[in-house]
């Protein structure tokens, strides 16, 4: 089911198939790994960590991709496809598309409306997101 949902959006063209790369879904996860442990020093502001977690958050949602063979040059689209990637819930995902959106408006508005409850929801679900993908069998 999931690889033809995938497949059907290739076909309208929201990714693109292309062979999975051990070396590429290797690299996104150690990124991830380590924006997450920066985030656990606690020495940074709210906005520097929401930065490392959403960067960690695609980066993850990316390998996913990725490890399906196929690619996005949509962050939004990369999100949403963690649904048919990691069987990721529509509560999750809705999640990531909401913090998505309020990193595009920080880096295109400046503007960065950020609560301690938000930022430590999204951290949670994006370390989730981490195991889920180490979990994955690994790239040949």
């Amino acid at each position: 089911m999931t690889l033809e949902k995938l497949n059907n959006l290739a076909k309208i063209g929201e990714i693109h198939p292309e062979p999975a790369d051990a070396g590429e879904f290797n690299g996104l996860v150690k990124s991830a790994r380590d924006r997450l442990q920066d985030i656990e020093k606690n020495i940074l502001s709210d906005a520097g960590q929401f930065d490392l977690a959403y960067n960690a958050a695609h980066a993850l949602a990316l390998a996913a991709l990725r490890w399906h063979g196929f690619r996005s040059t949509n962050r939004f689209q990369v999100f949403q496809c963690l649904v048919h990637t990691v069987n990721l819930s529509a509560e999750k995902t809705q999640l990531f598309a909401h913090c998505h959106q309020r990193r595009n408006v920080a880096e295109y508005e400046g503007l960065l409306e950020l609560d301690e409850t938000l930022l430590g929801e999204f951290t949670r679900h994006v370390n989730e997101l981490l195991r889920t993908v180490e979990a994955m069998e690994r790239i040949e």
